[in-house]
């Protein structure tokens, strides 16, 4: 099982620059100090390409000290007695913000107009729903109380899933703000679960979802409000992809230390590069294409998940698709919150 983790970029440049420190170690009667220069700003470029400023300077900075303490003269210190070496610091610490603003630049395009694409088609398909049956309802000749019914729950449908697209779109805009703070609280995630079903209580396939929860479940401490999106998106995504007949458990459980949360839906097996890649925003797997979706919901769900200094993960078992959860119970409101803030 692979966890879905919010450092692995740094992680894997850093383990990128051990690798080059060792090979530079051995071969650096051959490659010279130019060379060795050049292969060190290959973590730098690496992270720089993430589009992300601060990582990149704190590789960069790590880098340069490597750089720095092993092979400019005189070595084992951070004496430097030529200005070219100085200038090469320089140029580190330029190429990396330079790649990395630009790389920041296209990413946010990118994903802008994704985003603009998403949200003009995934709200343009409910809606024409609901317009559509609004003017059978207005027909006089739809008297039949059975079609009146079947055309206002296609209508209460299509509401919840527009309703579902803004909700999402509202809360990854909060938790991209780092000056909205979570709405701290005990919570029962029994109730959570309860206001989360309601969502789908018009649903076909609602009678497919069995849920399963600890009786003897603590109080979680955190935001209500995302962890019902959280569960709400969970349970929508597993919809998504079970076919009518098939089995959705979802099942919470706790112990002196974690709370988890187990959502299965009974379907194929999901391939590992999308296992890998599922919690990114806007990403969809490739037999998706005919599943309605913004593929924003289980970005949603990672963020709220770590926004809560939880885990979660997403792997194949026999029958289907498990997704994990795990948060840490055993620290006190006051200690969370301080980690929160």
């Amino acid at each position: 099982m692979k966890l879905n983790f919010p450092f692995r970029h740094e992680l894997i440049s850093f383990l990128l620059l051990g690798l080059i420190t060792i090979v530079s170690q051995i071969f650096r009667s051959q490659l010279g100090l130019l060379n060795i220069a050049l292969i060190h700003l290959v973590p730098v470029i690496a992270i720089a390409l993430q589009g992300n400023i601060r990582s990149t300077m704190i590789v960069t900075t790590i880098s340069v000290i490597m750089f720095d303490l092993l092979y400019v003269p005189p070595t084992y210190s951070f004496d430097v007695h030529d200005l070219s070496y100085i200038w090469s610091f320089i140029i580190f610490f330029t190429v990396g913000y330079t790649i990395s603003y630009q790389a920041n630049r296209i990413h946010t395009n990118a994903v802008k107009e994704i985003f603009l694409n998403t949200l003009s088609h995934d709200l343009k398909t409910p809606l024409s729903s609901i317009l559509g049956n609004a003017s059978l309802l207005l027909k006089e000749k739809t008297q039949d109380p059975l079609i009146r019914r079947d055309i206002i729950v296609q209508i209460n449908d299509s509401t919840q899933r527009m309703n579902r697209l803004v909700a999402n779109l509202l809360d990854s805009a909060r938790m991209q703000d780092i000056k909205s703070p979570l709405r701290m609280e005990w919570c029962d995630l029994e109730d959570i679960v309860g206001v989360a079903l309601q969502e789908f209580r018009y649903n076909p396939k609602q009678s497919q979802i069995e849920v399963h929860i600890d009786p003897e479940l603590k109080l979680f401490w955190g935001d209500c409000a995302l962890l019902v999106r959280l569960i709400v998106n969970l349970i929508d995504n597993a919809l998504k992809y079970t076919e009518n007949g098939k089995r959705i458990s979802l099942t919470i459980t706790n112990d002196d230390s974690n709370i988890k949360i187990l959502c299965f839906n009974e379907s194929k097996p999901i391939k590992k590069a999308d296992l890998k890649n599922m919690f990114d925003r806007f990403y969809r797997i490739d037999y998706s294409a005919d599943i309605g979706g913004s593929g924003i919901g289980l970005s949603i769900c990672r963020d709220i998940v770590h926004a809560h200094k939880g885990l979660i993960e997403a792997y194949n078992v026999p029958e289907g698709v498990c997704f994990e959860i795990r948060f840490l119970v055993s620290i006190s409101p006051s200690d969370r919150l301080k980690e929160l803030s």
